[in-house]
């Protein structure tokens, strides 16, 4: 039965190897370059992150649009979260969807082979070639990306994006994306078992995984560690401008060089001296356009600003939860698709 699932894998395998051959001559060739600019970039030994600005901006630079190894870094991130997404739709949602259309699996229920031990073949030989492909190649760009990456988190101010536990950083390094493929995978082949058409289990895998790739790190990605709190003084010298929220409150923003080193700042809320949340929308000159007034005013109120933020360091604590939760999700998608296949009728 092993050997019969691996003939009926092995298409997919060897063009999962033939890219990741590609990919890897690519990097391979141009991972040179772009560590020697970070080494001789100065990044690595600067002391502060304020001395540090002008380096980054350099080193940018020498990456500009213009360049492939630019050109490279965006489109990793972009192949990275595509990967998972194809695995799920063309591995998983035909892998048993096929065989129930055809009707071929017939052959195999009538050779004595278990229904159970049917799918769980299938599951885990197509399953470990989806873990290893999605495995293989984030190790290749974590390992390329990471001058860029460790440049790109230390810039001051830098946005949500572009930190190492940001939308985009996180999601396309380490080993999430292992668990991210194995889910897609069984979320995939549920939705086959399920549907039992290939072609609508594969819009509907698209659309689910989609989902869950937003829900995550905007909602649950943020409470899966306790932040961790900084309190900052305000004064007329440090306010850095105003952010205003949907219920016409103004919060008073600290200076950039106040946030952790490549945190990620879940919230910032202004505090006056007794304790309370202020709005900087009650002082006259902050409603309108003259912030040299409105800082003046704001500086004499003995403010503070209260950051709750998750720090870089815990990027591996993270990478290793959120990789535990869709290998969860994935063995229990597969027990779904298990217990639908023992008791459906095959049609």
């Amino acid at each position: 039965m092993i050997r019969f699932a691996w003939l009926q894998f092995r298409m997919q395998a060897a063009v999962a190897l033939a890219a990741l051959a590609v990919v890897a001559v690519a990097l391979a060739v141009t991972g040179p370059h772009v560590a020697h600019l970070y080494d001789v970039s100065g990044i690595a030994t600067c002391q502060a992150r304020g001395n540090c600005g002008l380096l980054i901006s350099s080193f940018q630079s020498k990456l500009d649009t213009g360049n492939i190894d630019q050109f490279l870094y965006f489109l990793g991130i972009g192949a990275m979260f595509v990967v998972p997404a194809i695995i799920g739709m063309f591995w998983g949602a035909p892998l048993v969807t096929r065989e129930l259309e055809t009707g071929s699996f017939r052959l195999a229920w009538t050779q004595g082979v278990t229904r159970t031990r049917w799918l769980a073949v299938k599951l885990g030989v197509a399953g470990l070639g989806a873990m290893a492909t999605a495995g293989l190649f984030s190790l290749m760009l974590t390992w390329w990306s990471s001058p860029i990456d460790t440049a790109a988190s230390l810039k001051t101010g830098n946005s949500i994006s572009f930190i190492r536990l940001g939308l985009v950083q996180f999601a396309t390094r380490g080993i999430t994306p292992i668990g991210y493929a194995a889910f897609a995978f069984t979320l995939g082949v549920t939705t086959g078992v399920l549907i039992r058409r290939t072609i609508p289990a594969m819009a509907a895998t698209l659309a689910a995984f989609t989902f869950i790739q937003i829900v995550m790190p905007l909602w649950i990605r943020p409470h899966l560690i306790s932040p961790a709190h900084l309190t900052v003084a305000l004064t007329t010298a440090n306010i850095s401008g105003l952010a205003e929220f949907g219920n016409s409150s103004l919060t008073v923003m600290p200076p950039a060089s106040a946030n952790p080193a490549g945190a990620w700042i879940l919230s910032t809320q202004t505090i006056d001296k007794a304790g309370h949340v202020f709005n900087a929308a009650t002082i006259s000159a902050c409603r309108g356009n003259n912030f040299r007034a409105c800082g003046a005013g704001l500086g004499r109120l003995h403010l503070t600003d209260l950051i709750t933020y998750q720090p870089a360091s815990r990027f591996w604590a993270f990478q290793w939860y959120e990789t535990a939760i869709f290998v969860a999700l994935a063995v229990i998608l597969a027990g779904v698709c298990c217990w639908q296949i023992r008791r459906g009728d095959a049609r």
